[in-house]
């Protein structure tokens, strides 16, 4: 078995589809892989990451415990990776998939507050709901 290394992601506090995924992939991390820090917190310090804010803003990124930078939908697969999601790993590991993959996501997050204001709250609802079960 391989030996995953820690994944921190960065996201979007301020985005509720984003709020929904984190909370999703919290409730997912029983091996402890996975840690989360918003970047429009105070925890989150771009001198010491190498992302500024406005580049956090526009992708996804996530460093391993060794200092490792990745992001855009790379993310998602190590996410979903330690989180033992293996359909979604599947489904974000597929070579012909990642291009059309890439650039949905580019959309995602040009546009993902417009997306989040209208699906993100009904998201948040159903990540926070199923938590107790």
């Amino acid at each position: 078995m391989i030996q995953l290394e820690k994944l921190t992601l960065f996201y979007d506090g301020a985005c509720p589809l984003c709020q929904a995924e984190i909370q999703f992939l919290t409730k997912r991390n029983q091996a402890g892989l996975l840690s989360f820090v918003d970047i429009n917190s105070r925890q989150y310090d771009p001198s010491k990451v190498g992302v500024s804010c406005d580049q956090a803003l526009a992708s996804m990124y996530a460093q391993y415990e060794s200092g490792k930078l990745i992001n855009g939908v790379e993310v998602f697969l190590q996410a979903y990776q330690r989180a033992n999601l293996p359909v979604l790993v599947w489904f974000f590991s597929r070579p012909y998939l990642r291009p059309i993959l890439n650039v949905s996501y580019q959309l995602f997050a040009r546009f993902r507050h417009p997306i989040s204001r209208t699906i993100g709250p009904m998201a948040l609802r159903l990540v926070t709901s199923s938590q107790g079960k």
